[in-house]
């Protein structure tokens, strides 16, 4: 299944933020994959259905994300912040989380002249976003197939207690803790291929673990973070790294950390092959996941356009080996999967995740 809305997409030059991010993307890669899969013997790697659509086929009605499931993962007080009645107090979380204002005081990447809505509406789009990355995951443990692909999200830097990265709530803890509270899942694995580090992730587990965050995992309840990135450049860059506290991200680690020097790329595969087999010696025995969350950055690739991401070049065939070793590994052992789109930046950010669903529908149609 895949789950693809227009109204979740964020259009950021809308709101003044000037990111190299192609609202269109994950229309073109629907385009794309009805043009080359869709047939009348069913071998598209769908249903592609948006957010109602979705809601119908799960049998759910009403708000799919409420303050309380976001409660669950960030601060009281941060919390108090977002829900705020004045708009500034938004605002000012919105500037932190999306770096719109730099060191000297000036906007960055942030032209409010040319906005067409108030930088405080984008939260609608954010909470959209989070609930159609929990909507992923409980279509995949409800679909046959036990697979979901969510076009869009991936805010994997928000951290306990602010925004950063250009993510202001973590919609992956988020939905990962509001499966568990449901009972849909004890054990869950977070698998993060994008270029950086999940930072906030690592950060969120850790407090949930440590007892600083006051919901704590119900018994038998964990979560186990693996990220594949950059070992230097943002967010580990020694600028960063200089001004960040101990006990913070980006120093907490994840539970598999696997980090891609410059040059290594012919590396990168057996890497993540081998971070995959600690990451199930780390399960406890008998205890498998009931669910995984993939965070399918695109910006590895080597024509991404974010600056921040320059210093991986994976080519696209390399792109989508990497998404089959996930997906042959999850499968294989029989492991749900729900995969959230997650970072890519430039006119090119829509190739791998798109050729990857294509070679998975493909694969299923050889297997008929």
């Amino acid at each position: 299944m895949i789950i693809f809305d227009d109204k979740v997409v964020s259009v950021f030059s809308d709101y003044g933020i000037m990111l190299p991010v192609a609202g269109w993307r994950a229309r073109k890669i629907v385009d794309q994959l009805g043009g080359d899969i869709a047939s009348p013997s069913g071998h598209f790697p769908g249903p592609v259905l948006d957010i109602q659509q979705t809601l119908s086929f799960l049998g759910k009605t009403g708000d799919v994300i409420g303050r309380s499931d976001i409660e669950r993962v960030h601060s009281p007080a941060y919390v108090d912040a977002l829900f705020s009645d004045s708009p500034d107090g938004l605002t000012r979380q919105l500037l932190n989380a999306y770096e719109l204002i730099g060191p000297d005081g000036k906007p960055n990447r942030y032209e409010p002249d040319k906005a067409l809505k108030p930088l405080s509406a984008l939260f609608d789009k954010i909470l959209a976003q989070c609930a159609g990355s929990y909507l992923a995951c409980a279509a995949a443990l409800s679909e046959e197939r036990h697979f979901c692909y969510f076009l869009a999200g991936g805010n994997h830097h928000a951290r306990y207690d602010t925004g950063a990265g250009f993510c202001l709530i973590n919609e992956i803890i988020i939905a990962a803790r509001k499966l568990q509270a449901e009972g849909g899942a004890s054990l869950i694995w977070i698998i993060d291929v994008d270029v950086h580090k999940g930072c906030g992730s690592a950060e969120l587990v850790s407090f949930i673990r440590s007892g600083v965050n006051p919901v704590p995992f119900e018994d038998g309840c964990d979560i186990l973070t693996l990220s594949i990135h950059m070992a230097r450049g943002w967010p580990l860059d020694s600028e960063t790294l200089s001004g960040a506290v101990q006990g913070r991200a980006p120093l907490l680690p994840s539970d598999v950390d696997i980090p891609i020097g410059e040059g290594e790329e012919a590396l990168y595969i057996s890497r993540l092959e081998q971070g995959l087999d600690r990451l199930e010696q780390l399960t406890p025995q008998g205890a498998g996941p009931g669910i995984a969350i993939v965070v399918d950055g695109a910006d590895p690739y080597e024509h991404d356009e974010l600056l921040s991401s320059a210093l991986m070049r994976l080519p696209l065939d390399q792109c989508v080996e990497r998404d089959m070793l996930v997906y042959n590994f999850l499968r294989s052992r029989n492991i749900p999967s729900a995969w959230i789109m997650a970072g890519g930046y430039g006119e090119r950010a829509w190739e791998p995740p798109c050729r990857f669903l294509q070679t998975l529908g493909a694969c299923r149609a050889s297997r008929v």
